[in-house]
């Protein structure tokens, strides 16, 4: 009966120190227990001399290399937008990646035109080569694809119905904007004598 007791106050203990720790603490102490065989994995790879990743590959599944890979696809590389450069950067990535060069008709043309093909210092303009038409039209297309791509990201502002007029257009409207953005508290004294009457 004393022995029972105190199995069930050891049980009551260890179930109050469980609701105490924080929600997510088993995961976390498998991931430290994992990162810690690891770099115990590691340093042995390193004292014999080994490579580690390929020994970490070695103990690795078909079936679970398969999963990493798929996973590995399945995860989007776009980060989103951090800076002009970069968006522009990776635009032209995705241009270039699309685009297919037609070799033979390059070759056509290196054979016709010699080294005028390419651009130098002396080159006066570019009427020496006209392009393809179908070229032409692949590069309307693609520009065609981005401003309807482009279209899509872009939402309708809502617009103030009791504000000024003070715009031409909706080109316009987003310039002043952008004026009264940077310029605003320098030229509002401006502003209201104008609207008075009272500018010099």
């Amino acid at each position: 009966m004393n022995e029972a007791r105190k199995m069930n106050h050891q049980e009551v203990v260890e179930e109050d120190r469980r609701k105490k720790l924080p929600e997510n603490w088993e995961q976390k102490r498998k991931r430290v227990e994992w990162d810690e065989s690891q770099e115990k994995k590691r340093k042995e790879c390193e004292e014999k001399g080994e490579d580690f990743d390929r020994v970490k590959l070695l103990d690795l599944g078909a079936d679970e290399a398969e999963k990493w890979e798929r996973k590995k696809k399945k995860n989007n590389p776009d980060p989103g937008f951090s800076d002009y450069a970069t968006a522009t950067y990776r635009q032209y990535q995705r241009n270039t990646k699309s685009l297919k060069p037609d070799l033979e008709n390059y070759q056509r043309l290196k054979e016709k035109l010699g080294d005028e093909v390419y651009a130098t210092t002396s080159t006066l303009s570019t009427v020496q080569h006209k392009d393809n038409p179908e070229a032409v039209d692949k590069m309307v297309t693609d520009l065609e694809k981005q401003i309807a791509k482009r279209e899509k990201f872009s939402r309708r502002r809502t617009t103030d119905e009791e504000a000024d007029i003070d715009f031409i257009n909706e080109r316009n409207a987003k310039f002043n904007k952008k004026l009264e953005r940077f310029y605003g508290t320098y030229t509002a004294e401006i502003k209201q004598n104008l609207e008075r009457g009272t500018a010099v």
